[in-house]
């Protein structure tokens, strides 16, 4: 490695760090000196990178070894692995992949691979797995995201783009000096806002929030959790029922009509279709008026404050925020359809400081006031294989080759996957109903997964390729949505025989003669240093300088300038919605879209739209304890993202007994015969798992939470270290978009008489 002068970088989704080394092993990371705020989850890693959960040799399943493709089956998790040299696994991987796709054809390999890998530009485990099967014909792919895939398909019909919007919100500068009332569906949940895609240089949400604060801007959260809203600016919380978000923006719409606060002149101008939804709103096409009396019944909120925060809204400069999570319930299109709706009533889109935004900290660029540069990427050449799936069906897609499934408006196949590969990701913890997914997983032939510790993936796999960390290998941290821009060193040498992503695909191509198409003849320093020129050159598009490769390195980070001007999202449209038109078929906010209503799914229609979900509060179904359901809210984690470094020490720092905590009102468990700190069991009809109870006055009763990422620990149904997606239901949103709805879920609690639980 060549010695440098200055100190080494590493960047990831928790932010930059300094690397302190000594004896070829990471001592130590330093917050990186420009971050306000840093996040203590990135050190975690630096006790398990030679830990016993670290994967060091290729490893193979005994039985898929001895018995081949299809042997290993039900016995995914269970026997035991056999270490290989990187010849004998490249070699078995190479000819598994030549029969796949001899007798099934590429649509049999399945490479979603969902999840964040790296913060690396060019060791991004995702590109380089796709670069490599489309190199051989490609693969059935996964469409939208985890996080808001309900959003994702069903704004572009309402406003022309979702990710246009998500990367321009009105920035915290604009919210400071010209919003007077935020209203948080979902809250600002600072422990969100730790991460972000691709890298963190400084984190500026807590900032954000403060200084909105102390400009004197009044907060509200609506969420059952009083946490998802900073106790220091002092906010209104407004505990409603869960999964009831759409009733109270209908609640709070019809008293903006009713009583004339609606601003006519801007839906005229501005939106489509105002008068179907207004229809709707009166009650004209159901007999049933969506008044704040009628919200109230479901939010299980005053109808008075309904009324009260409808005026307030109409009578302040109003910014109107939905939290990602909103989406991951059932019928989750509705609640983002009925905000924007609810903003357009308010007449306030594309003014400073006011409208409507996706999240803010739901990650740190969101409100962040940044250039956006289209840095270059690794290029994935094309797919010739035109299957996929939402990315939330995977075990629908294991489970009914040559079933059908309907997704924004066309019926498309399930193929016949016989072969998974994933890398950088986990689907053991981003899907739900997971033992569920746990049968499926027993029905492909064989299972591949690039991987560097022993997590639950791994753990199901028939063929584990170890891989490197980023700590390992050197990279450009180029984030598009950060204006830091730092280079990830090469800290240590790889840990055992683990191998960069690249490498390992690389000497499989070998094998099947496209290494030079995957390659192009570049090394991966070549590599990164075109990536790096491509960048420059689009920066410089952008007005925008970047150095020369060398003064980069030398430097180790820079930081992009930002914009003079406070970002204000869809101004443009707002100033001349004609020369600027938004890309749907109105060129306008389309509050009716004929297109969704022409699809004809009864469980998305044309405009904002209340539909009770599968399971909540307010339909509590026979079966349950007497002392009533709970709903069970899982969110984010603010000890790690998803679960990556759950093994870790900050993620373990924060559970002493080894298992996830749970927060339960403290009334509900005084009606259970539960105390603080025992361990209890969370149950339904579809698993169990285990957690320890923390009780709070700051979470609705009848509700618990417990946060996801514990990595799953199976003893049957039940997971012994806390993973509440055994719990949670596999079901699309809607037929429109597929997305999950990990937040509809209903549970019992109670005590755990088994012995403690051994991690």
């Amino acid at each position: 490695m060549t010695r440098l002068t200055r100190d080494l970088y590493t960047s990831n989704h928790w932010g930059t760090y300094c690397v302190d080394v000594a004896e070829g092993q990471v001592t130590g990371l330093r917050d990186f000196p420009e971050d306000p705020d840093p996040s203590p989850i990135g050190h975690g890693i630096v006790d398990v990178l030679h830990g016993p959960s670290r994967i060091t040799a290729p490893m193979v399943r005994k039985s898929w070894l001895e018995g081949g493709a299809g042997a290993a089956g039900e016995r995914r998790g269970q026997d035991e692995f056999v270490e290989v040299t990187w010849d004998k696994v490249n070699q078995l991987v190479a000819d598994e992949l030549t029969r796949v796709r001899r007798d099934h054809g590429n649509s049999a390999i399945y490479a979603g691979s969902y999840g964040w890998a790296s913060a690396g530009r060019f060791h991004h485990a995702q590109s380089q797995l796709k670069r490599f099967l489309n190199c051989i014909g490609g693969y059935t792919s996964s469409k939208n995201t985890y996080s808001f895939a309900a959003a994702e398909v069903v704004v572009p019909h309402i406003l022309g783009t979702f990710r246009g919007f998500l990367d321009t919100s009105t920035s915290w500068e604009s919210i400071a000096s010209d919003c007077e009332l935020f209203v948080a569906f979902g809250g600002v949940p600072l422990k969100n806002g730790q991460i972000s895609q691709g890298g963190v240089g400084a984190h500026v949400q807590k900032a954000g929030l403060q200084s909105a604060h102390e400009a004197g801007v009044t907060f509200v959260n609506i969420s059952p959790l009083r946490s998802d809203l900073d106790g220091d600016v002092g906010g209104e919380w407004w505990p409603l029922r869960p999964s009831t978000d759409a009733a109270l923006m209908l609640g709070l719409a019809h008293v903006l009509l009713s009583e004339g606060l609606h601003d006519r002149a801007f839906l005229d101008r501005y939106t489509t279709g105002f008068d179907r939804f207004a229809a709707y709103l009166k009650g004209q096409d159901d007999g049933v008026p969506k008044t704040a009396d009628w919200a109230a019944k479901i939010c299980d909120v005053p109808a008075t404050d309904i009324r009260a925060l409808a005026r307030r809204m109409a009578a302040s400069r109003t910014m109107i925020s939905v939290a990602w999570a909103l989406t991951r319930q059932d019928h989750g299109e509705q609640p983002f359809w009925a905000a924007i709706t609810l903003a357009a009533m308010l007449g306030q889109i594309g003014q400073p400081g006011t409208g409507f935004a996706f999240g803010y900290s739901a990650m740190n660029n969101i409100g962040l006031n940044r250039h956006k540069v289209d840095f270059a990427s690794v290029p994935q050449g094309r797919n010739p294989v035109p299957d996929f799936i939402p990315v939330a069906r995977v075990t629908d897609l294991l489970e009914n080759p040559g079933g059908s499934f309907e997704y924004d408006g066309t019926t498309y196949e399930y193929p016949d996957i016989r072969l998974v590969w994933w890398a950088g990701g986990n689907p053991f913890h981003h899907h739900q109903d997971l033992n569920r997914m746990r049968r499926a997983w027993a029905r492909p032939e064989t299972i591949i997964v690039n991987e560097w510790c022993w997590n639950p993936l791994a753990l199901h796999a028939d063929i584990v390729l170890p891989c490197t960390t980023p700590l390992e290998r050197s990279d450009v941290a180029m984030a598009p949505k950060d204006p830091y821009v730092v280079a990830m060193d090469r800290a240590i040498e790889p840990v055992g025989q683990a191998r960069d992503d690249h490498d390992i695909f690389r000497a499989i191509a070998a094998r099947m003669n496209v290494e030079d198409a995957f390659t192009e003849g570049r090394s991966p320093q070549e590599w990164q240093r075109w990536l790096w020129d491509i960048s420059r050159q689009q920066a410089a598009q952008a007005g925008m300088t970047l150095p020369d490769w060398d003064t980069f390195q030398r430097a180790g980070w820079i930081k992009l300038p930002v914009p003079d001007a406070p970002t204000i999202m869809m101004e443009a449209f707002r100033n001349d919605p004609v020369a600027h038109p938004l890309a749907t078929p109105s060129g306008r906010i389309e509050i009716f879209s004929q297109t969704i209503h022409d699809f004809g799914y009864d469980d998305c229609p044309g405009h904002p739209t209340w539909m009770e979900p599968v399971e909540w509060l307010g339909q509590a179904e026979a079966g349950w304890s007497e002392q009533g359901p709970l709903h069970m809210i899982s969110n984010q984690p603010r000890n790690k993202l998803h679960s990556q470094m759950d093994h870790g020490a900050v993620s373990r720092a924060d559970r002493p007994k080894g298992v996830e905590q749970m927060t339960m009102h403290p009334d509900d468990a005084r009606r259970r015969g539960l105390t603080e700190g025992q361990i209890v069991r969370i149950h339904n009809a579809r698993g169990a798992c285990l957690a320890e109870l923390c009780l709070s006055d700051g979470i609705r009763p009848g509700v618990i939470q417990i946060s996801t990422g514990a990595w799953l620990d199976s003893d049957g149904d039940l997971c012994r270290h806390g993973n509440p997606n055994t719990l949670t239901l596999d079901k699309g949103t809607s037929q429109l978009s597929q997305g999950p709805i990990a937040h509809s879920c209903l549970v019992n609690v109670t005590a755990w008489d088994g012995p403690d639980p051994v991690i």
